[in-house]
């Protein structure tokens, strides 16, 4: 699995304080079940996915290669940061095109 990180990551206000702890922990592929990350949606019918850092693990993401746009300390907070990403998202596009929201993220 490939993680790659949003220029502009999320993080909700409970995950700033352990904000590194979380990205390292990810980065050694450690699941915490309280900790969720906030990535594009796997199909055509969604704008983004939330998972617990546990299923990021799983084997059905072992071959995917992951953009974590955000991340969060518990699931409510992650429902928070994904609408601040949905947020932005409107406001910086117009709409809700996440192609050209990345894009202008990565500038």
């Amino acid at each position: 699995m490939k993680i790659s990180w949003f220029d502009r990551l999320y993080v909700g206000e409970k995950a700033k304080k352990k904000r590194y702890r979380i990205i390292r922990g990810i980065r050694k592929s450690i699941p915490r079940p309280d900790i969720y990350v906030i990535i594009p949606a796997s199909n055509g019918n969604n704008i983004l996915d939330i998972y617990p850092t546990a299923e990021l693990f799983a084997p059905f993401f072992r071959k995917e290669e992951i953009l974590i746009l955000g991340i969060a300390a518990g699931y409510w907070e992650a429902l928070e940061v994904a609408g601040h990403v949905i947020h932005d998202m409107y406001r910086i596009t117009d709409g809700f095109d996440l192609s050209a929201f990345l894009e202008e993220g990565s500038r």
